[in-house]
């Protein structure tokens, strides 16, 4: 692992609720690593099943409820995975075991999914997407918690020369399922009729959540301190101060906010994808395959960019972003007979690909820049920043519904162009 790769690493789990669990508390016990990456492999291919980026926009579309809906979707769940990091990350402390915070939630999603197969069964029109919305912004928050959970069970229960591994097991093997079930959707399910089709997504969704934190408690963790505990809010006091003296932070903020424009525009793709092409159920199994693709191939590739520079990368991954809407624009003036879902699902997997890099480039450059002792309070300030951000944009989608799909593209290409412009001030670190 490169020393690039370790800080990226460290940051991960240094970000956790609490300060550094002592070395006592922190016990290899034979089998966690196993039912650790076994549980991702099935969460992971949850999330892909009922994704608001790519399968619920798809989906909704068939409902008539709207663009603006599919485009509230990634907002939410960004609002609601932030939101929730910042009220319990405090309390989750006090419990020395902490991974039934992964676990009930798990199931808690599990739910949840099944109420949005049940809204496609019962509701008709903006009903269902309304009751979508208010579902995953529900499923969001629980997710939220376990984000908070799941740094600190692994920093109990991984040890630090295997920690880096198992992340990258655990998006390998959800990559490698995701793309299995994309080609068995294309050549076999395809076939069936759609409520069908919704109801084996989401069951299947609800089965690999509950087997999922089924999973996860099973991982053998040893009682932790529980002393120390401090909130994100608490630290949001001093992070207006340091707001006002860091110019380098504030222009950080601005940059990934604008570059929010690559996940924001993926379900507004995945809409022009199905409609210029006029695809049924197998256009969903295509675009499916292109995220499982894009989830195993991406992250080595940028980090090889990041290695030189991060700063550099959060640029290029901009431009990117804006050279996929032009070639996503273009696409919709070329012949009909030319407007193919082949044609169009390598731009949905560059958009998934650039959304990979984004992340990888914001983190690495964030781990890069912040002073050690004063890291969680950068992390804490730039997360619930952009979680107030992401509910600005959380409209985005009425863009397309009052002008058109055209005017859309060209907001997203106008975001990336911005953030370029504050990446370029950013200090090269």
């Amino acid at each position: 692992m490169n020393k690039k790769e370790s800080t990226l690493l460290k940051l991960e789990f240094e970000t956790r609720s609490c300060e550094s669990i002592g070395e006592e508390h922190c016990k290899q016990v034979p089998g966690n690593f196993a039912k650790n990456a076994l549980s991702g492999f099935c969460s992971k291919l949850a999330e892909q099943l009922v994704s608001p980026s790519i399968t619920l926009p798809w989906l909704l579309s068939l409902t008539g409820s709207g663009s603006a809906i599919s485009g509230m979707l990634v907002p939410l769940k960004n609002l609601g995975s932030l939101l929730p990091q910042l009220a319990v990350s405090g309390s989750i402390r006090k419990f020395p075991v902490r991974k039934y915070f992964w676990g009930i939630p798990a199931f808690v999603q599990a739910v949840l999914v099944l109420f949005m197969g049940i809204s496609f069964l019962v509701l008709e029109g903006v009903e269902i997407g309304v009751a979508i919305v208010i579902l995953l912004l529900l499923f969001s928050i629980a997710s939220g918690v376990s984000s908070v959970a799941f740094k600190d069970v692994m920093g109990k229960t991984i040890p630090k020369g295997t920690r880096g591994k198992l992340l990258a097991t655990r998006a390998t093997g959800g990559g490698i399922l995701t793309l299995i079930f994309g080609l068995g959707l294309y050549y076999y399910v395809s076939v069936w009729d759609t409520m069908t089709i919704i109801l084996l997504l989401v069951g299947m969704a609800a089965c690999l959540w509950s087997l999922a934190g089924i999973l996860f408690l099973l991982i053998r963790e040893e009682p932790g301190a529980t002393e120390g505990g401090r909130t994100a809010l608490q630290e949001l006091k001093a992070g207006t101060h340091l707001l006002k003296e860091d110019k380098n932070l504030k222009y950080f903020i601005l940059a990934r906010a604008f570059l929010m424009a690559i996940p924001l525009a993926q379900p507004f793709f995945v809409l022009i994808g199905k409609e210029t092409t006029q695809s049924r159920i197998t256009g969903l199994g295509v675009f499916v395959i292109a995220s499982g693709i894009a989830a195993m191939v991406s992250s080595p590739f940028w980090g090889m960019f990041a290695d030189r520079s991060s700063r550099k990368l959060m640029m290029a991954i901009a431009a990117f972003g804006i050279l996929n809407c032009c070639l996503v624009f273009g696409f919709m003036y070329l012949e009909t007979s030319m407007q193919t879902i082949y044609l169009f699902a390598p731009l949905i997997l560059l958009n998934m690909m650039a959304h990979g890099g984004a992340r990888l480039s914001r983190k690495t450059y964030l781990t890069d820049f912040a002073p050690a002792k004063e890291r969680p309070l950068y992390i804490a300030l730039s997360n619930t920043l952009i979680g107030c951000f992401t509910i600005l944009t959380a409209g985005i989608g009425f863009i397309a519904q009052w002008f058109n799909y055209e005017t859309l593209l060209l907001f997203f290409m106008a975001m990336l162009l911005l953030s370029m412009v504050w990446t370029y001030k950013l200090k090269e670190v």
